[in-house]
């Protein structure tokens, strides 16, 4: 009987163990992507406000991207792929650094939405997309049901949605782009869910094996990830909802 007690008294231990640890686990992931949007929004803001900055990416009268506009604007897509395939060579440190990086980077390639819109209507949307967020999140990280299925629709249909961005840059058509506003939202909300559940899971996978460095590497992956479902899904409801200048 004193066996099976303290059996059960180390199982309890080392539970309470890994709960602390995801708790941790999970403020590092929300400070980082938190940073992560300050520094987006003050990039952004810092240039959008300032004509002659944003003349630097964008016609000030316009808002059509010169070669230096077009780079900013799929730079953040690059370096997305370019995270996932060196992320395994990246020290913690560095991986959070590249993350910044990226964040001031998308910056960038915003700053144009605080001309497009009214001050007002990207300050409503951004409340609008954080009580969003904030709920689909909560739910992915308390829900007892398994939602991994969901990855593989998902990543295709954001396949899909950039897809037809790219295609509508050209053909400039208003229901393409309200088809693909409807569409993005509806996908990464679903996106948030996921990750937030996928970032849990993948802890208490690992965290038996006490992996310091691969913990703080993954912390900087889950926020890239809960940072890029934020920042689309505001974008998309900004196209849907934003009042323009």
């Amino acid at each position: 009987m004193a066996d099976i007690n303290t059996i059960r008294t180390a199982a309890g231990t080392r539970t309470a163990e890994i709960d602390a640890g995801l708790r941790a686990h999970m403020n590092k992931v929300y400070g980082t992507m938190s940073v992560g949007m300050l520094l987006t929004f003050l990039v952004a803001w810092a240039v959008g406000s300032n004509p002659a900055l944003l003349s630097v990416f964008r016609d000030p009268a316009t808002l059509q991207p010169n070669i230096l506009g077009w780079i900013v604007m799929f730079a953040p897509l690059a370096m997305v792929f370019a995270f996932g395939a060196a992320i395994n060579k990246l020290s913690a440190a560095g991986a959070q650094l590249f993350f910044y990086a990226f964040a001031s980077v998308m910056g960038l390639s915003l700053s144009w939405i605080f001309v497009a819109f009214t001050g007002m209507s990207i300050a409503q949307v951004f409340l609008i997309t954080s009580i969003a967020f904030a709920g689909l999140s909560l739910w992915g990280y308390t829900t007892k049901k398994d939602i991994s299925g969901w990855g593989s629709f998902l990543i295709m249909g954001v396949i899909g949605i950039l897809v037809a961005s790219i295609v509508n840059i050209f053909l400039q058509s208003p229901a393409i782009m309200f088809a693909v506003s409807i569409l993005g939202v509806l996908i990464f909300a679903g996106l948030t869910a996921y990750d937030t559940q996928k970032i849990k899971n993948d802890y208490i996978q690992h965290a038996a094996h006490a992996d310091t460095e691969w913990l703080g590497k993954a912390a900087i992956m889950g926020a890239l990830n809960l940072y890029l479902d934020f920042i689309n899904m505001f974008m998309f409801l900004l196209q849907l909802f934003g009042n323009r200048e």
